[in-house]
């Protein structure tokens, strides 16, 4: 499990350094965890990768946030 974090970590934190503020919301109905960069935060488009994570892009092709699905089912219940 420790492998897989870092390298989520790794694949965010240019994004971290970058944009230097960060927003995070969580949303307990849905279970998503929305991570903004940029305000505002209005997406021209997005995509889905293959772990339900869908990164948004500015008009730029910038990515301004990530939307994390079934964020709580991602925590180390170890």
């Amino acid at each position: 499990m420790e492998a897989l974090i870092t390298k989520e970590l790794n694949t965010v934190l240019p994004y971290f350094l970058k944009y230097k503020n960060v927003w995070a919301n969580y949303d307990s109905e849905a279970d998503t965890l929305y991570l903004h960069f940029k305000k505002p935060n209005h997406a021209e488009s997005s995509e889905m990768t293959d772990n339900e994570i869908i990164i948004r892009y500015d008009e730029n092709a910038e990515v301004i946030g990530f939307t994390i699905l079934n964020a709580s089912q991602r925590r180390n219940n170890s």
